[in-house]
């Protein structure tokens, strides 16, 4: 092993520091309070600076919770206290580093031993400890010494030095004779007085005061690090130039913002006081917003594949179905097959089996992120009301590589909004027709004309079916107004619809009688326009789904249609992964064939004789406009580019143990909830979805 040489380990310092500055920095010292987010990184950065003495504290021991922003953890140091660990890792940089540690982290009876002799004092202590740091800032002014604050905030840093003589950290955030939940408020409002992070919070009830909660990213820790470091080096080497309070820099690299704000008043300024008195309502409103209980960990392979499959589309996000897991490699899906007065599960729940091949090939897809090919066969209509039945073998094979969809089940998703207008490639339509393979047979309508009247048919579907009554209870059901992330139906604000069209929509949904004043008001055109029409008409195109064969399994014995149409589901789910990997989202339009089929059948599937004349008005428009060629219709959607926006609503999925029949622990090889470890299922589940699935 080369022997170390501190010259030769900073040298390349030299250039940014003079040779005499970086032997001056080897005899400073730094304190550093806290190992975790900011404060292991913050270590580091200095030590490869080459400050060469450090204190150090910290109580707490390394989770895998730590992982996506702590510099000191990962598998290996699972449970090691952090202290600890970040001294060998600034003593693998630099052997001859002084590191006093303190191991119970700082209170009354140690803060004069944590600070003594130290130059400079960073702040890496977790947001919700105030106590002990103010008592830190106030001793480090009693000092003398500098003390920097350099807070994760979002994607950003927001920086903030104290310096001798300069106003207090007390004076600045004023947390005196404030209750807990309004210190934590005054310190964010102190931190970040432009809030530039505000932009991109897509999930607000993941912060949470009460509960000591709230997001944060490695990316913004390691944003910190650079900052304090080179304004720790600067006032170390007397170099001139750091903005001290009232001054506050905001850097959010999101927005590609810095914001330069002065408070001379601090948290007392009459702009700040109105900025707290708005927090203390969004705290509120947060709390009303609670994020889901967190689901066990996975146990097993199957678990993990359970999972991610589970992302597969339905009609409404009813999530048609359940898991019995047999064994370690093996598990039969219940598909149910009647959802009661479902209108748009006609002819006999058909809709519900392309559902059914979607996520048949979820789960192949998944599986191959584990190792395994899947096969599955068709057991039958099962039980009162009927459930279809599926087993379902995986099979561990060392030939099978992640699927290259793989990253795609969760992202992909239906977006109902505009998309761009451009026509599809002739490669992207190529792509999506050798995804879709030969079980269905493709058409593409993307000239405008074409466009312009598949988009009518939805909007004669939509109004048909705000007109229907016995849809209502169908959409009162599936339309969730209260979250912003719905795990069992649609969050209000993603169907597409204005604020004012949503609120009036609200209203109406609150009982039948509404709803219908609003459509003799006309209310349901103008909904239509907003749903249909107008995304329509900013599409890439629209695309029809045919069976490949209408003269043999269309017609065929039942299990075999059934067969048939769970094929076609796996074509949709190839079709739309391989859309989400070219960049593109789509939408079905499942209204219109469902009410085109009861139209053209002269099917009552409404006691109002008016939506039962409009649909055999739709069925006829939609043999006009799409022609009576060869083959039954079995999907209809529209694609395209989607415009720039952040995923702040979607539908989400039900907890695993609530789609798992029976005990989810008996087929498990290890009765264990200790988390199982996959890099391709790891990366899967760290994907930012888009929105409106």
């Amino acid at each position: 092993m080369p022997r170390f040489s501190y010259d030769l380990a900073f040298d390349r310092n030299i250039g940014w520091l003079t040779d005499w500055e970086q032997q001056a920095l080897r005899f400073k010292r730094v304190a550093i309070a806290g190992m975790g987010g900011v404060g292991g990184v913050h270590l580091l950065t200095l030590a490869r600076f080459g400050i060469g003495a450090f204190s150090i504290s910290d109580f707490d021991r390394f989770d895998i919770v730590n992982f996506n922003r702590q510099i000191g953890a990962n598998v290996a140091t699972i449970d090691r206290p952090k202290a600890e660990v970040l001294e060998e890792m600034a003593r693998s940089i630099n052997p001859e580093v002084s590191i006093r540690r303190f191991d119970q982290g700082i209170d009354d009876s140690n803060i004069d031993a944590f600070l003594e002799g130290v130059d400079v004092f960073v702040d890496g202590f977790d947001y919700f400890v105030l106590d002990v740091r103010r008592k830190v800032y106030a001793r480090c002014a009693e000092l003398g010494i500098p003390a920097l604050c350099a807070a994760p905030i979002g994607m950003g840093v927001g920086f903030l030095a104290f310096l001798p003589g300069g106003m207090s950290f007390e004076r600045y955030f004023r947390f005196e004779g404030r209750p807990e939940l309004e210190q934590y408020l005054r310190f964010l409002v102190g931190l970040v007085p432009r809030a530039l992070h505000r932009a991109y919070l897509v999930d607000p009830s993941r912060i949470d005061f009460a509960a000591k909660r709230t997001a944060s990213t490695g990316a913004s820790c390691q944003l910190c690090a650079g900052v304090a470091a080179v304004n720790a080096v600067k006032l170390m080497l007397g170099r001139s130039g750091v903005p001290a309070i009232p001054y506050h820099h905001h850097y959010d690299p999101y927005v590609g913002k810095l914001a330069v704000t002065k408070l001379r008043w601090g948290n007392a300024g009459p702009l700040q006081r109105l900025k707290i008195a708005l927090g203390k309502r969004g705290i509120a409103a947060l709390a009303r917003q609670k994020p889901p209980p967190s689901e066990p960990p996975p146990s097993s392979p199957i678990e993990e594949i359970l999972r991610a499959a589970r992302w597969a589309p339905s009609g409404d996000n009813v999530q048609p179905w359940r898991f019995e897991i047999l064994d370690a490699n093996s598990l039969r899906v219940r598909l149910d097959a009647d959802h009661g007065e479902n209108v748009y599960e006609y002819r006999g729940g058909e809709p519900t089996l392309i559902a059914g091949g979607v996520l048949l090939e979820s789960l192949r897809v998944a599986a191959t992120g584990w190792g395994r090919a899947m096969t599955w066969s068709y057991e039958g209509l099962q039980g009162s009301p009927g459930r279809h039945v599926m087993r379902v073998d995986f099979h561990p094979d060392a030939s099978v590589t992640p699927d290259r969809w793989l990253p795609h089940l969760m992202q992909r998703s239906v977006d109902r909004r505009r998309y761009r207008a451009r026509p599809l490639t002739a490669r992207e339509r190529q792509s999506l027709a050798d995804a879709a393979g030969t079980d269905i047979r493709l058409e593409w309508h993307q000239s405008r004309g074409s466009g312009l009247r598949l988009a009518l048919l939805g909007a004669r579907a939509t109004d048909i079916r705000l007109r229907t009554p016995e849809a209502y209870e169908v959409h009162r059901r599936m339309l969730d107004f209260a979250r912003k992330h719905s795990p069992d139906g649609i969050p209000g604000g993603a169907v597409g619809l204005d604020r004012a069209t949503l609120a009036i929509m609200r209203w109406g949904m609150a009982r039948w009688s509404r709803l219908r004043l609003l459509n003799r008001l006309g209310g349901s055109w103008s909904t239509a326009a907003q749903l249909d029409l107008l995304p329509g008409l900013a599409s890439g195109a629209f695309f029809t789904m045919r069976l490949a064969d209408p003269a043999g399994e269309a017609a065929a014995a039942p299990d075999q249609r059934v067969t048939a149409l769970l094929r076609v589901g796996e074509a949709v789910q190839r079709f739309w992964l391989e859309a989400s990997s070219v960049g593109l989202v789509m939408q079905p339009g499942l209204a219109i064939l469902a009410f085109a089929h009861y139209g053209e059948t002269n099917a009552v599937f409404s006691a109002d004789p008016t939506v039962v004349r409009k649909a055999r008005s739709l069925a006829a428009r939609f043999r006009q406009v799409l022609g009576d060629g060869p083959g039954e219709f079995v999907f209809i959607g529209r694609i395209g580019e989607p415009l720039p926006r952040l995923p702040v609503m979607r539908s989400t999925r039900r907890r695993l143990d609530q789609l798992v029949e029976g005990d989810r622990r008996t087929y498990s090889p290890h009765a264990t909830h200790e988390p199982v470890v996959s890099p391709a299922m790891s990366a899967l589940r760290s994907r930012t979805s888009r929105p409106h699935d």
